[in-house]
């Protein structure tokens, strides 16, 4: 099954960014559908971003405008641009294959205002 690491997460003060990284192994990795979703303390995981192997790109409402989802398929990477960091986005983001149905670790993102 294929392995998806992420990186990037940390604490910010409102009005900030981040830069989250997802890394998957195998080599199949221009061909998948990849994904961003969050989940915050008490509430159901979301998605957040997706972004199909052309590059299409679909985002949440929430996070419209201020998230950017993007691919480098010479690194098998996928990456989430966070700016504008609100209090509301505090949560624990992932990184999912749709053609597997693989998920990462996880990255905490924690946004004080």
């Amino acid at each position: 099954q294929v392995q998806l690491v992420e990186s990037g997460g940390g604490m910010v003060q409102a009005g900030g960014s981040l830069r989250l990284s997802c890394t998957a192994s195998g080599d199949t990795f221009e061909k998948a559908m990849m994904a961003w979703y969050r989940q915050a303390p008490g509430k159901e995981r979301e998605r957040v971003a997706m972004i199909g192997p052309g590059g299409t790109t679909s985002y949440a409402n929430a996070v419209k405008d201020r998230f950017t989802i993007s691919r480098d398929n010479a690194k098998n990477t996928v990456y989430l641009q966070l700016n504008n960091l609100q209090p509301e986005d505090d949560a624990v983001y992932y990184c999912y294959r749709y053609n597997d149905n693989s998920w990462g670790q996880g990255t905490q993102v924690t946004v004080s205002s």
